[in-house]
């Protein structure tokens, strides 16, 4: 018997928030693989990473959006791919 997207999705539903976000990293983790270097490796690219926006940031260089706007904008797609 097969299970459909939708059925995995509502007992996925019925999980904690913690169990979601471990099921969630999973399923990203079989899609994309696991990451390749060391964690102290990963890490300090994402520190180097964080380093250069900020530079971006501070010198004006990007463009900035409430938060509430962007979480409206995000809500709208969703909800239009749900119908």
């Amino acid at each position: 018997m097969s299970v459909t997207v939708e059925e995995l999705e509502s007992k996925a539903r019925e999980l904690s928030s913690r169990d979601r976000g471990e099921l969630i990293s999973r399923l990203i983790a079989s899609l994309e693989g696991e990451p390749e270097g060391a964690p102290e490796e990963i890490a300090a690219t994402w520190d180097a990473e964080v380093a250069r926006r900020v530079e971006q940031m501070e010198a004006g260089r990007t463009v900035w959006f409430p938060a509430e706007q962007v979480r409206e904008e995000t809500r709208a797609i969703i909800d239009s791919h749900r119908k």
